[in-house]
């Protein structure tokens, strides 16, 4: 994606009106997703069928075996990290957020997904680190808001 679309989009989230806002969130996904192609969107569109169809383990090798293909490929991290949060593999998919976060520091998806998992170990200090650099990103998110505060509820 283009620098000048991006600081735009990033200014877009942060607008006082929703519509506003959630255009912007759209676009960075489709950005996210169609980063490599009609191939890589394929991929992950057949693992999500396999989580879908309850195979998880299909779909986890499915997922990293096209991270191995493309590493910089984002989006691959942040869906086989969406993966392992559901399968409770809270470490890996921390690991797989961070790499998601190292190849795209504004993916405010992985950001949130960090926080999930730092949240379902009881790791609430970071957590809210994950919180608040989601919310720097998208100020007017109120999921991200809400696990801010009982994440702050939990350590008080």
């Amino acid at each position: 994606m283009d620098k000048a679309i991006t600081q735009k989009l990033l200014e877009d989230l942060k607008h006082p009106d929703p519509s506003v806002r959630d255009y912007a969130t759209q676009e960075f996904w489709r950005a996210w997703f169609e980063q490599k192609g009609v191939l890589g969107l394929e991929v992950i569109r057949r693992a999500q069928m396999l989580v879908e169809m309850g195979d998880q383990s299909g779909a986890e090798s499915i997922l990293t075996q096209l991270i191995e293909a493309q590493p910089d490929f984002a989006e691959a991290w942040n869906r086989r990290a969406v993966l392992y949060y559901i399968m409770g593999h809270y470490r890996q998919a921390i690991a797989d957020c961070e790499q998601v976060i190292a190849l795209n520091p504004i993916h405010f998806g992985a950001l949130h997904g960090l926080g999930l998992c730092y949240s379902a170990l009881g790791e609430y200090r970071m957590a809210l680190q994950a919180f608040n650099r989601v919310l720097e990103i998208q100020p007017h998110s109120i999921e991200n808001q809400r696990w801010l505060l009982e994440c702050m509820a939990k350590l008080t």
